[in-house]
């Protein structure tokens, strides 16, 4: 096989406001480089694309960025595969989100919705750029066809993920592989980690691992917790734009809630070897990077059951209803009196791991240029 050249492409505030898509991209491009595949990053939105073979784009809801993007290699001739790391918030704008933007929501279609925020967020923090004024020109839904015309392969990180784009978008007969997201089995070993003392103080803790943001729930998760027998963990920032979120979760948090703010990467696997219980209680899922680690790290996992999860982790995590306080209470007094299942791990590695990810995404990509 000839050696590849790749350029990964996607939103421009993918490093400023890091996310789960973030850590996607640059373990892709670890992992392909290991097989030997030359990978780029570029966020501009019309680089010059003569020493690429393709072009790889992330975020299908950014279309903002991804449309010029797209259009820009098929102007100079490059194909296009798309990671679309597509998701939809509907239940959380329509019950969650402050008045009245509650009822804005409940009033417009899902499409619309997405409209406004771009508009509201090319205003409030500069995104502001010709991709904006695509979106302004087709609207947001019809911008989102128009890039899955221009691409030649889908890598959907779930089967349903793929259902939802055909469903929502009206895309049926694209080519596809499912690319399952995953965590780094290396760095998520508990054979391998070496305890500092630093958390030992959080032993046994309910540990969420995540930015601090409406769509992850972290207000009915710290009503949850209330008179409960242990003690909830929060690691993550609030999110851009959520900082009055953030505050009404830390003035709603009773006693046994701890915020630790941002913790570093790499101390991560020593939370989760102390957790007793990992909870992602979000809106919607793709996946939940963070309860992948934590299942592989021997946590016992509660995740919500709105998206993609039960695809991913079938009858080994507990589920909870977002909308509900008594179901998140109810899911995490479940996993918390239970035994951790070593099948877990198993069951991640055994199909999520990033080798797995690099090794399915360059099939697409020989696929895509003819190699097989």
């Amino acid at each position: 096989m000839l050696s590849l050249r790749v350029v990964m492409q996607s939103r421009v505030s993918l490093f400023n406001v890091p996310g789960g898509d973030t850590i996607q991209i640059l373990k892709t491009k670890e992992y392909l480089e290991k097989l030997g595949v030359k990978c780029d990053i570029s966020l501009d939105l019309e680089p010059e694309l003569s020493p690429y073979d393709l072009v790889h784009l992330f975020n299908l809801t950014r279309p903002q960025e991804v449309y010029l993007q797209a259009l820009n290699a098929k102007k100079q001739g490059k194909p296009v595969v798309l990671s679309p790391i597509y998701v939809l918030y509907t239940e959380y704008d329509r019950s969650a989100r402050p008045w009245p933007l509650r009822l804005v929501a409940k009033l417009l279609s899902p499409s619309q919705f997405e409209y406004m925020k771009i508009c509201a967020r090319s205003l409030r923090n500069g995104e502001y750029h010709r991709g904006t004024k695509m979106v302004l020109r087709y609207g947001y839904g019809p911008l989102l066809k128009r890039i899955l015309a221009l691409c030649d392969f889908l890598l959907p990180n779930s089967y349903s993920e793929m259902r939802r784009i055909e469903r929502d978008l009206g895309v049926a007969g694209k080519l596809f592989l499912v690319v399952p997201n995953a965590a780094d089995h290396n760095l998520f070993d508990p054979a391998r980690i070496q305890l500092s003392g630093k958390w030992e103080h959080l032993r046994n803790c309910v540990l969420c691992v995540a930015r601090i943001e409406g769509r992850k729930n972290q207000l009915k998760l710290v009503e949850a917790v209330r008179g409960g027998p242990y003690r909830l963990v929060l690691v993550g920032e609030p999110a851009p734009n959520h900082r009055r979120y953030a505050e009404a979760v830390r003035r709603s948090a009773p006693p046994n809630v701890i915020f630790l703010g941002k913790v570093p990467h790499e101390e991560l696997p020593e939370l989760y070897h102390l957790a007793k219980v990992h909870v992602l209680a979000s809106w919607m899922e793709t996946t939940g990077l963070s309860s992948l680690e934590a299942g592989m790290m021997g946590c016992n996992l509660v995740i919500t059951d709105k998206g993609d999860t039960r695809e991913y982790f079938g009858d080994y995590a507990y589920y909870c209803d977002p909308a509900s306080v008594d179901s998140i209470r109810e899911a995490i007094d479940r996993a918390w009196h239970e035994p951790a299942n070593p099948n877990l791990r198993e069951h991640i590695l055994r199909n999520f791991t990033w080798e797995k990810a690099a090794e399915i995404t360059l099939t697409a990509y020989q696929r895509v240029l003819g190699q097989t």
